[in-house]
């Protein structure tokens, strides 16, 4: 989908880009297969603040996504309408199958109202089908994989996104993640062929401070802009430096060049780091 330009009626409007929705066909979600969603505004079973700059934004209705499928194997749907979820970035598609279900899946790009998708452990290799990624051609685009078995499509579903599959090796089937990562996957995992649909959403201009906050954040200042007791960078006069031989964060940890992953069982599977460019001076 394009993106479109408003005319610059404000300084903020001039830099602005807003999404065109012109391709999708359905504006309001279906009734049966929404409810509603709570906002904890980032606060944790305590009521306290647990994640910063959160809060407010508009109201959000909850799409039931079927990211597995496992439900519906073997049974063909059609595509109804393609429809916004202001839940993540991507489109999600209405489908009604021949059972007389009715779920909402996650939009590949170039899927369109009529066309027909299936899953199952092996079907044809066609946009939008789901399959086991044993089966799945060498070198074609995926996406929504699963990472463990049953538990439904947990990587690459974000707008834009596709995977590789690069080969198989043994039970494990080889695929290249968008960061450029080469990761192992159990082979009996699946996923869906394409690539996620709107890949504009990384192309638009917020614009101003306003359109954030109906996203539901909040500000972020500083911490030089902020008194000494509500961060180790605060205080001083006026706008000074920080005074400190490294950046901290508000609870006086090391801020930059802190390795924050932690070990677990899955790096056992990562063949290939993310690379990351180092910026020329």
């Amino acid at each position: 989908m394009p993106l479109k330009k408003p005319k610059p009626t404000t300084p903020a409007r001039r830099q602005m880009t807003i999404a065109d929705f012109s391709g999708l066909t359905k504006k309001e979600p279906e009734k049966t297969l929404v409810r509603g969603r709570k906002r904890i505004s980032g606060r944790d079973w305590r009521g306290r603040v647990s994640i910063r700059h959160r809060g407010g934004g508009h109201k959000r209705l909850l799409r039931a996504v079927d990211f597995s499928q496992t439900g519906r194997m073997g049974v063909p749907g059609t595509v109804k309408a393609l429809e916004y979820d202001p839940n993540r970035s991507a489109r999600v598609a209405l489908i009604y199958y021949v059972n007389g279900e009715k779920t909402y899946l996650l939009a590949p790009e170039g899927l369109k109202v009529g066309d027909q998708v299936v899953a199952g452990i092996r079907t044809k290799v066609k946009l939008g089908n789901r399959m086991q990624l044993q089966h799945i051609p060498i070198g074609y685009r995926i996406c929504n994989v699963e990472m463990q078995l049953g538990r439904g499509g947990q990587m690459v579903r974000s707008a834009g996104t596709a995977a590789t599959l690069v080969g198989i090796d043994g039970d494990y089937a080889i695929i290249q993640l968008p960061s450029s990562e080469i990761r192992r996957v159990r082979k009996e995992c699946s996923a869906t062929i394409g690539t996620v649909s709107n890949p504009e959403h990384n192309l638009v201009t917020i614009g101003k401070a306003g359109r954030t906050r109906w996203m539901g954040r909040r500000p972020e200042v500083l911490g030089k802009s902020m008194n000494a007791v509500d961060h180790p960078h605060g205080g001083g006069e006026g706008h000074s430096p920080i005074g400190l031989k490294y950046p901290k964060t508000p609870w006086g940890k090391h801020a930059l060049g802190v390795k924050t992953r932690s070990v677990r069982k899955s790096n056992a599977l990562i063949l290939r780091r993310r690379v990351h460019k180092k910026k020329r001076r």
